[in-house]
C-alpha cells in the first residue's frame, strides 16, 4: 500500500502544488509586470504545459486511489475519511474537466485569434475555477492528514 500512497501523493503534489504556485505566485507577478496581451499569451503557454502534467496527475490519482479503495473492500467499506477524499477528488476532477474542455480550449483559440477581450473574460472564469479547485484540493489534503482521528467511521 505504501507504493500506491506514494504515487497518490506525487499526483497531489503536481496538481495541487501547481495550482497553488500558479494562483499565489505566478498570477500576481504576471499582473504586476505584463500588459494584458502578453499576460494572456503567458497563461496560454503555462496552461498548455501544466495541463499535460495534470492529466498525468489525474491518471495517477485515479489509478492509485481506486486501487487503495479496492484494498478496503470497495468504497462502501472504506473509512469515512477515504469516502470523503474520494468524493472531493471526483468533484475536483469534474471542475478540471470543465476548466480544460469548457474554458481552456476556447481560451487558447481566442488567444490564437488575438481576441484579447474574450480571452481575458475566459481567463477570469478559469482563475475562479482554479481557486475553487485549489480550495477543494487543500481541503482534501486536510481530510487525508486529519481525517483518521477526526471524522466518524475513520
Amino acid at each position: 500500500m505504501a507504493l500506491y500512497q506514494f504515487i497518490h501523493l506525487l499526483g497531489v503534489v503536481v496538481w495541487v502544488g501547481g495550482m497553488f504556485f500558479a494562483y499565489v505566485v505566478l498570477r500576481p507577478a504576471a499582473v504586476e509586470i505584463l500588459p494584458p496581451p502578453e499576460r494572456l499569451r503567458l497563461w496560454n503557454s503555462v496552461f498548455s504545459r501544466f495541463f499535460k502534467w495534470v492529466w498525468l496527475a489525474v491518471f495517477l490519482l485515479l489509478a492509485s486511489g481506486f486501487y487503495m479503495v479496492h484494498l478496503f473492500g470497495g468504497s462502501f467499506h472504506a473509512p469515512g475519511y477515504v469516502q470523503l477524499m474520494l468524493a472531493l477528488g471526483l468533484v475536483m476532477l469534474g471542475v478540471y474537466l470543465y476548466v480544460y474542455f469548457g474554458q481552456y480550449m476556447p481560451f487558447s483559440r481566442r488567444v490564437a485569434q488575438q481576441d484579447w477581450k474574450m480571452a481575458g473574460e475566459i481567463l477570469t472564469t478559469i482563475r475562479k475555477l482554479v481557486a475553487l479547485n485549489l480550495t477543494l484540493g487543500l481541503a482534501t489534503v486536510a481530510v487525508a492528514v486529519l481525517g483518521r482521528g477526526v471524522l466518524p467511521g475513520a
